[in-house]
């Protein structure tokens, strides 16, 4: 077996980043450097209020502080080098850095898909079949589907960085894009890469597009069992829904978008990826917090019990 010094000449990559407008640099940095510390402090914030407060015990509580910790890591891993690389006129990372880099944002991007399927399971279950909802998403389960995602993530992650790791790198070393990702380094590649690429589409994108089947196949069972109900409790039931659904669509569309196809790249790849690693993960404690009157509730709580000890 050729090993890996054998087959590479490249022991670093250089990131173009996002933008060479130094103006423009500038700007970013400040707006990415805000939305890093709003994602950290508001899905913290979720999680928190979710472990501190006796009400949110349901099941869609417990995978929603999973998802907010998934948040946090699969922004963590893109936004603070894109951040300090605003900053600097020479965008380096070493190869081993790259590998890991790519490991890791498929990991935490492929949990955060299951999980979301996962979310979409409870919903159903909770509002087509609520007599039987405490049995059947019980905390055993939840465990269960909580550990299944984590393993499917590190599944998909894996076979994600072995396509990558063999891959023959002689030069160039210029990775468009602000992060390390499979299909600018199949570009960067000194061999045939189209049967990789259609690995990597397999892996990547029917991973992403049968989730999304399986989430739309759950919010349509949930539409039609509503039909059997009143005005006030479809509404009540789809109110529960809608943040679920407004995460799906700004997570999953980018990603279908970016892994759904040949190994080929876009000039809108580094602002759709920008889109699904930075922003999403910072809306979603918005998301779930602004139409969510059992979080806030928690949410007056928890600082009115702070006030009450700040007084003493």
């Amino acid at each position: 077996m050729v090993s890996m010094e054998n087959k590479n000449n490249v022991t670093e990559f250089i990131l173009r980043g996002l933008t060479q407008d130094k103006t423009v640099a500038k700007v970013c940095f400040s707006l990415f450097l805000v939305f890093y510390a709003t994602t950290i402090l508001g899905n913290l914030l979720i999680i928190i209020i979710i472990k501190t407060s006796e009400q949110l015990n349901s099941p869609m509580y417990f995978f929603l502080s999973y998802l907010s910790f998934v948040d946090i890591s699969y922004s963590t891993v893109a936004a603070p080098k894109l951040i300090y690389d605003l900053l600097v006129e020479k965008k380096t990372i070493s190869f081993v850095g790259c590998i890991a880099q790519l490991f890791a944002g498929h990991f935490f991007g492929c949990t955060e898909i299951f999980l979301l399927t996962v979310m979409a399971y409870d919903r159903c279950v909770a509002i087509c079949k609520p007599l039987h909802y405490t049995n059947t998403v019980n905390k055993h389960v939840c465990g269960w589907l909580v550990a299944a995602s984590w393993v499917g993530g590190f599944v998909h992650s894996v076979v994600q960085t072995l396509q990558a790791i063999q891959l023959p790198f002689c030069g160039p070393n210029e990775i468009d894009h602000y992060c390390c990702d499979v299909h600018p380094l199949l570009k960067l590649a000194c061999t045939d890469t189209y049967i990789t690429g259609v690995i990597v589409a397999a892996n990547s994108g029917v991973i992403s597009l049968s989730c999304f089947v399986v989430l739309i196949v759950s919010y349509a069972v949930i539409l039609v069992s509503l039909r059997r109900r009143s005005s006030e409790g479809r509404l009540k039931a789809l109110y529960t829904c809608t943040s679920h659904i407004t995460v799906v669509v700004l997570f999953f569309g980018p990603c279908i978008f970016i892994y759904m196809r040949p190994s080929t790249t876009f000039s809108a790849d580094k602002m759709v990826s920008v889109f699904y690693t930075i922003i999403t993960p910072m809306l979603n404690p918005l998301i779930y917090t602004l139409r969510n009157e059992e979080v806030k509730n928690a949410m007056k709580k928890l600082w009115s019990r702070k006030v009450k000890r700040s007084e003493k």
